[in-house]
């Protein structure tokens, strides 16, 4: 096997027991790299159209990169790919940390699952050797304590993955946990691995990722920091920022900029949220203990907090909030009070909850509450009024436990709204069932985004934050399926990026190869939905996404995202037809590898 690759993969029915190794393909890995890539080959390959996500056929895989665990700047990263029981279709969730590299040690480039175990399970991969053992005793514990038993019994050697009362619980919007806040949080994959009664993976290993050239390795890598180290406008390196504030540097100028939602998605920030010195990232910088990093990553954005003061009572070692998470637990809840949303991340890190639709179903909640359309006899006594983060706090938990009016909410706004009624569809802000990121669409930016309003539609996971659509977004699928991280920059370093991952693997890879990759994906990830009979067009964005109507003031007064326009571009540039968006049979054949694709959906 080449540099970059531990050369096996392995599948494990747990219905059955039965656990396959398999050589790693390194062919399948040239043209796919890793990650979604690589996962979305397989299960394309492995797993028929029609199945119940929840049920024992979904295949839920847990997928390295060639650069995962090399040392390569940011390269620590792996994805959970599925079917998602949020959409109906392609799921995949991103995540840093530890856990990505130490699968690796572990002696494999990727797991996946099939099947339900007839009771609460964990897969103990260490070093080449697997195993499933029962997780009766952790079943019902939180991520941390379930992390940290794990990690006691194991060592230093060893990381786990692993979901909370919402993963066991089946709440469409959880997410799969790593280090005590690193998340895979979006597509509702933590619901997939809770309805196959698998409690975590647990993986050890010393085993070193190969690597062809380590000396170009490091004349690239010094290049990068500095790059990194060059001083911006505002006196700060790029990485002296990342690692002072991390992403939460910009909540408070987005808070005001049109940037992010405000009163779920229905606000102007310096009208309804004028005050917004409790999501200023000095306020966040305050309560941190110190900084994190993920493995071996130099710029450590991350950082974790002293034990909360006060009314608010988190423990030591809880993550500092990221950029998503401050927004929608912020602003789009006019929530201006620093310690809860704190605290709020902390209970969905410890609950397995994405924070992004943890936040969102509960500014849906708020203005459901506003309209009268729920009453506090149904939140059980909790005052949702606008900014009320006590109320924020409650009804959070309530949501993890799946208690009371957090048990409706506990699938996402799309599936509340309907159990809900009376008008709640209005309300309920998402695309294709899965609640946008935090940054508004009709915001002109650059920096790789100028598909802004089309890519929460257009992706196979819609109201995802980080891509794009069209050709822009080609790039973009190949720095994500090497498994590096876009925190440090890399959204300008074609040429580097094919640097670091020739000189992992001792392919001789051109650009051009390089951009097939991340385009053979983007059909895959695509031809995926259109197998299960999902046109990306027809999931429609809210209202609100868009600016329709436009806003009366602010900065983004009279503002629509023209998304039609975007789509109609995108589509061509793909070569994808622009009323079914099926892949051009010519485009299909010519990208290579996807000639099953093509008979799929040109019979």
């Amino acid at each position: 096997m080449v540099g970059g690759y531990m050369g096996k993969i392995l599948f494990v029915d747990l219905s059955t027991g039965e656990i396959k190794e398999e050589p790693t393909d390194e062919k399948m890995a040239k043209e796919y790299l890793g990650c979604y890539g690589l996962g979305a080959r397989i299960l394309y390959s492995r797993m028929k159209a029609g199945v119940d996500p929840l049920g024992p056929e979904n295949m839920l895989g847990f997928v390295t990169g060639p650069l995962t665990g090399t040392g390569v700047p940011t390269g620590s990263r792996y994805m959970v790919v599925g079917k998602s029981p949020l959409t109906g279709g392609w799921g995949d969730a991103n995540s840093g940390g530890y856990f990505g590299s130490y699968l690796k040690f572990s002696g494999f480039d990727a797991v996946f699952f099939t099947g339900i175990s007839p009771k609460p399970v964990y897969l103990l991969l260490d070093n080449g050797r697997v195993e499933i053992k029962d997780a009766a005793n952790l079943w019902g514990k939180d991520t941390y304590e379930t992390e940290d038993t794990l990690m006691a019994e194991y060592g230093s050697t060893s990381r786990v993955a692993c979901i909370g009362p919402s993963g066991e619980k089946v709440s469409l919007i959880a997410g799969i946990m790593t280090d005590h806040g690193s998340a895979a949080a979006r597509s509702g994959l933590g619901a997939v691995m809770g309805s196959k009664k698998l409690k975590a993976i647990v993986a050890r290993g010393e085993i070193e990722v190969p690597i062809v050239n380590k000396e170009v390795i490091s004349t690239l890598r010094a290049e990068q920091m500095k790059q990194w180290q060059t001083i911006r406008p505002n006196g700060m390196s790029e990485i002296e920022g990342q690692r002072k504030y991390g992403t939460s540097s910009s909540n408070y100028s987005s808070a005001h900029s049109g940037d992010s939602p405000v009163k779920n998605w229905g606000g102007i920030g310096v009208i309804d949220f004028p005050d917004r010195e409790g999501v200023h990232q000095d306020k966040f910088l305050a309560r941190v203990e110190k900084g994190h990093a993920c493995w071996h990553c130099p710029v450590a954005c991350k950082a974790v907090l002293k034990a909360g003061e006060g009314e608010y009572k988190y423990a030591a070692g809880c993550h500092r909030p990221e950029y998503e998470t401050a927004a929608a637990f912020g602003c789009n809840c006019l929530n201006n009070d620093t310690e809860s949303i704190s605290m709020a991340n902390d209970i969905c890190n410890r609950g397995g909850l994405d924070t992004i639709s943890g936040g969102s179903v509960i500014a849906f909640a708020m203005e459901l509450y506003e309209n009268g359309i729920i009453t506090m006899e149904d939140t059980g006594g909790i005052d949702l009024k606008w900014g009320n983060h006590q109320g924020i706090i409650a009804l959070t938990d309530k949501v993890v436990k799946r208690e009371g009016l957090g048990d409706i909410l506990a699938d996402g706004v799309k599936k509340a709204a309907e159990k809900i009624g009376k008008g709640a569809e209005k309300y309920a802000v998402h695309v294709g069932g899965q609640e946008p990121g935090m940054h508004d669409p009709r915001l002109p930016r650059g920096n790789g985004y100028p598909m802004s309003a089309a890519r929460y539609q257009m992706d196979a996971t819609p109201g995802r934050h980080m891509l794009s659509f069209g050709t822009f977004v080609i790039f973009r699928h190949c720095v994500n399926m090497t498994g590096m991280c876009f925190q440090g920059g890399w959204s300008g370093s074609r040429e580097r990026l094919l640097g670091f991952l020739n000189a992992v693997t001792g392919w001789n890879m051109t650009m051009d190869q390089m951009l097939l990759a991340g385009e053979r994906t983007a059909n895959i990830r695509h031809a995926f939905n259109l197998r299960e009979g999902i046109c990306e067009l027809n999931w429609t964005p809210h209202p609100r996404i868009v600016g329709k109507p436009p806003q009366e003031d602010g900065p983004l007064k009279g503002s629509t995202a023209d998304i039609e326009a975007q789509i109609y571009w995108g589509l061509g540039s793909l070569d994808w037809d622009r009323f079914t968006t099926k892949p051009s049979k010519a485009k299909l054949l010519a990208l290579g590898g996807l000639d099953d694709v093509a008979k799929d959906l040109w019979p």
